[in-house]
């Protein structure tokens, strides 16, 4: 922190105010005429007056919850050039455009430009002329690019997703360990790091390695109450999805993500062919093609992409109305950020997962199997175990998921848990059963077997791998016909989500814990969750209810709106942006029920800066049949 300034008091967003003057109050004043929003968000007035100070902050906010704001103003407010250092080298021209469009003089400089564009952006931030430039961290390793930064003068750094600094994080890069010499080199200029994930591990981890143990930390709520938060039971994953998609999201624009690249080219071709454009991303496409379905992703409406987890991390799209996940994420921390790109707007929509026994196998192979030392591998348990849990949960999932970051949270009366009540059963004789007939194999007989022959032994079934090791004569045979074969694999789940029971090898053979003994000698209970039966009734009614738009618009004014949106679309096209840099969504529905008569009234709609405005304010007046000036 600058000696200049003085250390401020913690504090949590939900608390901080805004100040009413504009007359001596730059930022908001900057708020209001570069951005178009009336008032700053709950948090980012505290997080901005920090930075404008010259203080450093490491601020979390949710994903949607405004951050680039956060650095963006101050760099507005500040002398010189705020220097971002993002990860996100795909998107960074996407991101330039969207200040240009504001008015806002910004450059990047990446592998992807070549010499001449990458030297005329040099020139202009040493000239003065640029009030944000992205760089990857990476490039900040350069010496070149450290004498380049001592030619100019710097308003401040932004660190964008930190959590990348931290191995307890989900998206650990390397290169952002280097970051901690910025105050070495730059020691009075603020800095501010920023991300949507981190537990209090991670943040301290985030604040240990970038040297901002002295910063204000800003923590905002992680709620985002507008998502739907839905865990279902997987059978049969894609025809579920294509359910979903049918039924709740016809013609919205989603992300599908799958655990592997052979998934992602399957799903794709899947919902391809059931008449759903969708468009694969992962890492082993050819890089020409990944940018040209992210491309199109950003710029199309309704369009579905359905990627490895390669794919997400700072998309801006504001009307992603749902994310699946076809496979158990490995962590909360992923899943929270991965889900957080649904809804950036606001308005309602929908996190939803296909989760089975197949999946905790799975991950759990992936941990024994993975490189690193016991530690490493005991930080991935943990994480995996905390993901279970949430999918386990008879609670509330968004309360769950609020304490799982440290925040305290009610029943939200919108996820699935609080929609239609699991309810909880008392499996302790089930579990024993199923424990006894793995001990029986491994300890009687040396012998260790997958779920599937140990749930045909307990059912009693004669199948010919039972008859061929003798397995017919176990006194655990046929113990088990009271529950189906269903039922069976969602006990084992549960098992192995409880850690009662490990796997173990490429094959998933089953062995016990140290836990299990205690469940084997009646020391533990063993509750259990029984899914709900839901009704297409049930579902059809949810999505109704969650479909309803934020701002109510008479059948007059939803056309106005579809006219707007076709005029958006022709400008974003022409101007080779994707539409959301000209106008959100939630702007033009403002629009289409306020019909403003003239400039004057159009820039007093939120998301109407004074850049906007002159750009694009006439095409928008005639557009709703408007007059005046």
């Amino acid at each position: 922190m600058s000696p200049l300034v003085p250390r401020l008091a913690a504090v949590t967003l939900a608390d901080a105010a805004t100040s009413p003057d504009t007359a001596v109050d730059p930022a908001l004043d900057t708020l209001r005429r570069v951005f178009g929003y009336e008032e700053f968000r709950a948090g980012q007035r505290a997080v901005v007056d920090t930075v404008v100070a010259g203080g450093d902050a490491l601020v979390l906010m949710p994903t949607g919850g405004g951050k680039s704001l956060c650095y963006q103003i101050p760099s507005l407010v500040r002398r010189g050039t705020g220097v971002v250092v993002s990860p996100l080298i795909a998107l960074m021209q996407d991101q330039v455009d969207a200040l240009d469009a504001l008015g806002v003089r910004a450059g990047f400089l990446n592998s992807t430009q070549d010499a001449e564009a990458r030297h005329a952006v040099e020139r202009a931030f040493v000239a003065g002329e640029l009030d944000l430039l992205y760089l990857a961290p990476e490039r900040l390793r350069l010496d070149a690019t450290a004498r380049l930064l001592g030619q100019g003068e710097i308003a401040l750094f932004a660190i964008d997703e930190a959590h990348c600094v931290s191995q307890w994080g989900h998206d650990f890069r390397p290169d952002y360990l280097e970051l901690s010499r910025l105050r070495e080199r730059w020691p009075h200029v603020p800095r501010i790091a920023l991300t949507a994930t981190a537990t209090q591990a991670t943040r301290e981890e985030i604040a240990e390695r970038l040297g901002l143990t002295e910063a204000e930390h800003f923590v905002a709520s992680f709620d985002r109450p507008n998502i739907q938060y839905r865990i279902v039971p997987k059978d049969g994953a894609k025809r579920q999805l294509l359910d979903l998609l049918r039924t709740e999201h016809a013609g919205d624009a989603g992300i599908v993500y799958c655990l592997s690249r052979a998934s992602v080219e399957e799903t794709a071709e899947f919902l391809t062919a059931q008449g759903i454009r969708a468009l694969p991303y992962h890492a082993g496409l050819p890089a020409h093609v990944r940018a040209r379905n992210q491309a199109a992703f950003l710029r199309e409406d309704g369009l579905v992409v359905v990627a490895t987890i390669a794919f997400g991390m700072g998309i801006d799209k504001p009307d992603v109305r749902f994310v699946a996940h076809l496979d158990l994420p490995k962590s909360v921390e992923g899943y929270y950020q991965e889900t957080g790109r649904a809804g950036r707007d606001g308005r309602p929509s929908t996190a939803w997962l296909a989760y089975g026994l197949s999946d905790v196998v799975q991950q759990r192979k992936l941990i024994a199997a993975s490189e690193g030392d016991a530690v490493h591998r005991r930080r991935l348990g943990t994480h995996l175990d905390a993901m279970l849990a949430l999918c386990e949960t008879v609670e509330c999932r968004r309360a769950q998921l609020l304490n799982y970051f440290g925040q305290a949270g009610e029943p939200c009366g919108n996820c699935d848990t609080c929609l239609a009540p699991p309810e909880s059963w008392d499996g302790t004789i089930a579990a024993q059963k199923f424990l006894s007939a793995v001990y029986r194999l491994d300890r009687e007989r040396n012998q260790r077997f997958g779920v599937g022959h140990v749930v045909d032994i307990l059912r009693g079934k004669v199948t010919p791998k039972v008859r061929q090791w003798g397995h017919d004569d176990l006194t655990v045979f046929g113990v088990g016909d009271d529950l189906g074969e269903g039922e069976w694999r969602t006990v084992v789940r549960q098992l192995l989500a409880q850690g009662l029971l490990a796997v173990e090898g490429s094959h998933g053979t089953l062995l016990l814990t140290d836990a299990s003994a205690d469940v084997l000698g009646r020391r533990r209970e063993v509750r259990l969750r029984r899914d709900p039966e839901r009704t297409r009734a049930r579902a059809a009614a949810t999505a109704k209810k969650k479909a309803a738009p934020d701002i109510e618009l008479s059948a007059e004014d939803a056309e106005v709106f579809e006219q707007l949106r076709a005029w958006r679309a022709g400008v974003a096209k022409e101007q080779g942006v994707p539409a959301y840099v000209v106008f959100h969504d939630a702007t033009l529905r403002a629009v289409a029920a306020a019909r403003p008569a003239g400039l004057d009234e159009l820039g007093t709609i939120s998301g109407v800066g004074e850049s906007k405005l002159a750009k694009y304010g006439a095409g928008v007046l005639e557009t709703i049949g408007s007059q005046g000036s």
